[in-house]
């Protein structure tokens, strides 16, 4: 490896630069549509060939850190936030440099390489598990890993141990990192993971003051021996290393940088496997996307298992930026924002979704003169980001930003945040708009999956509409087929319509140990199949239409998507934190289970019944939840918003019921990336649906009239 790193940020920021006004997004390939394909779509910029590296002395996600360790060794690293037991309250962030994160993973590289080699596990290349919530360790051991050729295996730190026990067996897991809370799991599901054989603690094991044999390392190991398991302390590990200096055994491209497993929506994961390369061409078109800076600050609290924030954090890394980790509340999230003033910003509609109900709440829906003075700014800023020419359209204002919306950012910790990211799931397009008023940053949607590290499309900076998921992604071409079966064709007019196919230097190699399941995902010309139905418009933009697995298909033929149908209530109604909208084959309407959001819920149960209760009192906002004025409350809202979003008749909800938390991790309806698990859903609650569908035709529940 060689260069100073300075030219991948200069590269981004060169390539970085939207199109003119009403130029193309991505750009079709004259002569390239097949029989019942469209034509390939490419990045603007990149129609001649895809982009791998923005550096040509970078070749794998290695050389990227080691590139800004050397370049900016005094730099802000990793941070936290160190707990204090005697006054239960987490501290300021603590910092770590470059140089000093480059020294660790070094060591814990070498280390965890005898750690195995004592075992007698040699070779080039092996999985080592990493099971935890967000932290600086997580990133020490995934670049100690790549550091010795070595690649991680990510286990959500949500996941039971069902799940857990399948991915050590599937990838064959000799060690696994983890948080000390996890270990006891571990030790239990060691008899039956026979590969199972070293635990890493990032927690210490002793804090030097117990008699001999009361430790914990010495209490645990004492349990672990007669499972064959041995346990460390990562410090040790190091210490390990450190006493063996060696240079790196640099991984190669074509070399695995991780196994990442899928959620399991419909059954047990499948483990992505994913190379350097598809790392580095995702990372590459990260950073065009989001232009990134050395004096950046990033907040990381979206799960590091799930590929859209590890990805996040290569482009951090590469860039020499800083990453904070949050605490663990995700509920106290924005006291580390506050803490931190993030620079760039990447989250879930779920969260976006929060910060649009409390915002509109203490802004548009205020009484007097702020809620007017609001109104106006919102509706003024909103006129002119929705100008017919595109080329005077913006989400900025002189005195506005300055008065109102730096305000209102301050009190999220959010007033540097230049860029705004949503992915993982379709962010509700009223809600994108009203976001970008506020924030009046670059606030872009962006699609991707496992399978292409994260990245395939985005939308470029500058383009205010919204309900797409914009241009293709540097490191990507995309084109549609048909899809006779739901009447999806490739010929449609105005605009090509079909599953969206996806080839590019970001794409995964193969679904582990599954050849069966690699071939079903993959065409024969190498385009991978998303299961996504896409349409493309004349500035090559791309938006989501439908799914082809998760569809439903009522008794008159119609077809629904009740992903977008919940992604639409739940930005609208924030009230609503979970939605699940279910149809039977043999029904002509909807039904559907809420969860409810208990901060926004409190307030909309004394404005329709006219009691105050407290956003705490769980068994009163249950009852509530019952409560047939309420529910005929909400009815009246879902046929508003349905309106308003020109849903057909059919696709209007037409019996609800409103709990707590209807769906979650523990009660296994929730995949550890909060995704609905639909088929399981509907089976825990089917006596629930036919009692809604039997009230909804007998007249009997508290339907609101149109």
């Amino acid at each position: 490896m060689g260069g100073t790193g300075l030219l991948a940020l200069d590269k981004a920021a060169e390539i970085i630069a939207p199109p003119p006004p009403g130029a193309p997004n991505s750009v079709p390939l004259e002569g390239s549509e097949l029989p019942g394909r469209s034509k390939v779509y490419r990045h603007w910029r990149f129609k001649d060939a895809l982009l791998e590296t923005l550096d040509p002395a970078v070749a794998t996600v290695h050389d990227t850190f080691d590139q800004s360790a050397k370049r900016v060794p005094n730099h802000k690293c990793l941070g936290h936030r160190p707990y204090d037991p005697a006054t239960k309250t987490f501290g300021p962030y603590v910092w770590e440099t470059y140089a000093q994160i480059q020294e660790r993973r070094n060591n814990f590289g070498l280390g965890l390489v005898a750690l195995h080699q004592q075992i007698g596990i040699t070779g080039k290349q092996y999985g080592v598990g990493l099971w935890c919530q967000n932290r600086p360790e997580w990133q020490i051991v995934d670049l100690g890993c790549m550091s010795q050729s070595l690649y991680s295996v990510s286990i959500y730190d949500t996941l039971g141990p069902d799940t857990t026990e399948y991915i050590i067996n599937h990838a064959q897991l000799a060690s696994v990192c983890t948080s000390l809370s996890h270990i006891p799991t571990l030790l239990k599901l060691a008899p039956r993971c026979p590969s199972l054989k070293i635990i890493i603690s990032m927690d210490p094991l002793t804090n030097g003051t117990e008699l001999p044999g009361t430790s914990k390392a010495d209490i645990l190991n004492a349990l672990a021996a007669d499972a064959g398991v041995s346990i460390h302390y990562i410090r040790d590990v190091e210490a390990l290393g450190a006493a063996s200096p060696k240079p790196y055994h640099a991984p190669q491209p074509e070399d695995i940088v991780t196994i990442n497993y899928t959620s399991g929506t419909t059954g047990p994961p499948k483990g992505v496997v994913l190379t350097h390369a598809a790392a580095l061409g995702a990372c590459s078109a990260c950073m065009v996307v989001v232009q990134q800076k050395e004096t950046d600050v990033m907040c990381s609290y979206l799960p590091l298992a799930h590929i859209f924030e590890r990805l996040t954090e290569h482009g951090a890394l590469w860039a020499g930026a800083a990453i904070g980790y949050f605490h663990g509340n995700i509920l106290e999230l924005v006291d580390d924002f506050k803490l931190l003033r993030p620079t760039s910003f990447v989250s879930v509609p779920r969260l976006y979704n929060r910060f649009g109900g409390a915002i509109k709440t203490a802004t548009v829906e205020a009484s007097g003169f702020r809620g007017a003075l609001s109104r106006h700014i919102v509706n003024t800023k909103m006129a002119a980001m929705t100008d017919p020419n595109p080329a005077k359209a913006t989400n900025k204002h002189a005195l506005y930003d300055r008065i109102w919306s730096r305000k209102v950012m301050a009190q999220l910790g959010l007033e540097r945040v230049r860029a705004m990211v949503s992915g993982s799931a379709p962010i509700d397009p009223a809600l994108q708009q009203f976001l970008r008023v506020v924030f009046a940053n670059n606030f872009m949607q962006g699609y991707g999956l496992t399978e292409t590290y994260a990245c395939s499309l985005v939308q470029l900076e500058g383009d205010f509409t919204a309900g797409n998921c914009g241009a293709v992604s540097p490191s990507n071409e995309i084109c549609l087929a048909d899809v006779p079966d739901m009447e999806y064709f490739s010929t449609d007019k105005p605009f090509p319509r079909g599953e969206l196919l996806i080839r590019g230097s970001n794409l995964f190699r193969e679904y582990y140990k599954s050849p069966e399941e690699t071939a079903k995902a993959m065409t024969e010309d190498g385009w991978f199949r998303t299961g996504d139905i896409a349409t493309v418009d004349e500035l090559g933009r791309f938006k989501i239409i439908d799914r082809r697995k998760n569809v439903l298909k009522l008794a008159q033929g119609e077809y629904v998507s009740p992903e977008r149908i919940e992604n639409v209530y739940l930005g609208q109604l924030p009230y609503l934190g979970q939605a699940y909208v279910h149809g039977d084959s043999d029904k002509a309407f909807l039904v559907a289970v809420f969860g409810i959001q208990p901060d926004a819920f409190a307030p909309y149960v004394a404005k329709v019944l006219g009691k105050e209760i407290s956003a705490t009192d769980l068994k009163g906002l249950d009852a509530a939840a019952k409560d047939p004025k309420i529910r005929k409350a909400v009815l009246k809202d879902l046929d508003r918003v349905g309106k308003k979003a020109k849903f057909n008749s059919y696709e209007r909800v037409r019996a609800i019921r409103l709990m707590l938390e209807p769906f979650s991790i523990e009660n296994e309806l929730l995949t550890p990336t909060l995704k609905l698990k639909r088929p399981q859903t509907a089976k825990k609650y089917r006596l629930l649906l036919d009692e809604m569908y039997k009230e909804a035709e007998e007249g009997s529940g508290p339907r609101a009239r149109l």
